[in-house]
């Protein structure tokens, strides 16, 4: 990257952290539960230092950092009023004086469902981008790690929202896990985010065979076997007999 590029680069993500920091500051300003707001912030705050950690070696395109902004600032919205509280029905009716929900055929507050279907939809992406970049992906893969990473990491955060709500029980417990009675809220979480996932890599394969000239080479060079030989017991005995003896490291004879 030219030096103009990368100033111009620095500068947009840099206008990026700074406005999600801006609203994150107004939203941590009398959240309608404080001890949620910073359970909700445990992650984003970790996140977060990740991605300035790591800036050196890995930076994201600006579509990356784009759409890990939007999703942070869905994320802001539903830590400041609580998932199951954002009053997107009180907004709506406000403006246009009919009701949301009713639009949709919703019985609940949608907001946190929305926001696992935008988990998907706006990270996969920029997980994508980390599996081209780091671990080389190609072809089919490039586009099925995603899906998969992002189902991995929904069914982790879930484990997680039930090991805290575990952890401090209560009304704390109940607003952080935000099932608003719904048994089967952690499976469609997860189905929502891996819905959301898939619809962004549709789009960017869509996208990519347009633009990308050896698309079908790639995908198809993607799904053939690199290695006939089999792993396992077959690789330790290869390893095995590949391995220097005792005499060859010149160790003595006994």
């Amino acid at each position: 990257m030219d030096p103009r590029s990368e100033r111009s680069h620095r500068r947009y993500a840099l206008a990026l952290a700074a406005a999600f920091l801006l609203l994150w500051l107004a939203l941590a300003i009398r959240p309608a539960d404080r001890h949620d707001w910073a359970l909700e912030n445990v992650l984003v705050v970790g996140f977060c230092a990740g991605l300035i950690w790591s800036r050196r070696r890995f930076r994201f395109s600006r579509l990356s950092y784009t759409l890990i902004f939007l999703f942070l600032c869905l994320h802001a919205v539903g830590a400041h009023y609580t998932y199951a509280g954002v009053p997107y029905e009180q907004w709506w009716r406000a403006w246009t004086g009919h009701s949301f929900n009713a639009l949709w055929g919703w019985e609940r507050n949608n907001f946190d469902r929305v926001v696992h279907f935008a988990y998907g939809l706006l990270l996969a992406y920029p997980i994508r981008e980390v599996f081209l970049r780091v671990a080389d992906a190609k072809g089919f893969w490039g586009y099925l790690l995603p899906l998969e990473f992002t189902l991995a990491t929904s069914a982790t955060f879930e484990l997680f929202e039930w090991g805290a709500a575990e952890i401090f029980g209560g009304d704390l417990g109940v607003a952080y896990l935000g099932t608003q009675g719904d048994v089967w809220d952690a499976q469609k979480d997860m189905a929502l985010a891996v819905a959301g996932a898939l619809l962004a890599m549709l789009l960017t394969a869509l996208v990519n065979r347009r633009l990308q000239r050896d698309f079908s080479r790639e995908w198809a060079d993607s799904l053939r076997v690199k290695d006939a030989r089999p792993y396992g017991d077959a690789a330790i005995a290869r390893m095995l007999r590949a391995a220097p003896t005792h005499d060859e490291t010149g160790g003595r004879q006994g």
